[in-house]
């Protein structure tokens, strides 16, 4: 099971209907240990954890939002859906740059105390401030490829209504990491979007090389969004009311399939 470490690569986008629509662009995301997170803050000169850094990770941007320490709360909510983890946490997302964040999306991994991978928390952000997550059960989780699905929750495109199911699946981290969501409504198939990318060491070389490659990420997905949606909205795609948020700010999924076991 890997440590802290980098992943860089690509988010691709790819919409069916009512228009077709593709996007990719060039980001990095950061794995980390949420144990380690005081040191990593402390031995490096470029990551800080819980103050202003060139990178920072700060606790209040996730889980209750409310600055307190991580494990805790996603614990509660493992525990609210009857797993017992107890092993390492590992956090995969996007830090705040220069002291701004944005994450589209942020992925829990919850192993146990054998080291396998228990659950999986998804933490699903859009540009209205909402945040909700779906916390999904693993079975088998020893496997290097994992699908999940779970019933769509959460308001996140102006573009696209609150209905139809999400399938996920997950390549463990190693040498890489990938992530691919299906979205899918009553017609079939509507959206995919993934992220494939490539591990980098936890060093301030490597930070400061990545920062140099992918300067001021979290604007530039931010940014990213508007102009992709502008251009939906040029093609024709008409925008959808926006709901309400759910009342719980965690969906707890049912158990996932069968994962995938590779070689």
């Amino acid at each position: 099971m890997p440590g802290s470490c980098l992943y860089v690569g690509k988010v691709f986008h790819r919409r069916l209907r009512p228009r077709r629509h593709e996007l990719s662009y060039r980001v990095f995301y950061m794995l980390l240990d949420i144990d380690e997170l005081p040191e990593l803050g402390s031995r490096s000169r470029l990551f800080a954890h819980n103050r202003f850094g060139l990178f920072s990770f700060y606790d209040c941007d996730h889980g209750a939002r409310d600055g307190r320490p991580l494990r805790p709360w996603i614990e509660m909510q493992l525990a609210r859906a009857g797993i017992a983890a107890g092993g390492r946490i590992l956090v995969l997302s996007m830090p705040r740059v220069l002291g701004y964040a944005f994450n589209p999306i942020t992925v829990y991994l919850c192993h146990d105390g054998s080291g396998d991978l228990a659950a999986v928390l998804y933490e699903v952000s859009n540009t209205f401030g909402d945040r909700h997550s779906y916390l999904v059960p693993v079975a088998g989780g020893e496997a290097a490829v994992v699908r999940q699905g779970c019933a769509k929750a959460f308001f996140v495109s102006p573009f696209i209504a609150v209905a139809g199911s999400y399938e996920f699946t997950l390549v463990r981290p190693g040498d890489r990491f990938g992530l691919t969501i299906r979205e899918s409504d009553a017609d079939g198939p509507l959206l995919t979007a993934s992220f494939a990318g490539e591990a980098r060491p936890f060093t301030d070389a490597a930070l400061l090389n990545t920062f140099l490659t992918h300067p001021l990420l979290t604007l530039k997905v931010v940014a990213g969004i508007h102009w992709e949606a502008f251009r939906l909205w040029m093609k024709g795609v008409r925008l959808v009311d926006r709901p309400c948020a759910p009342a719980s700010g965690v969906t707890i999924a049912a158990p996932a399939t069968t994962p995938i076991r590779v070689k």
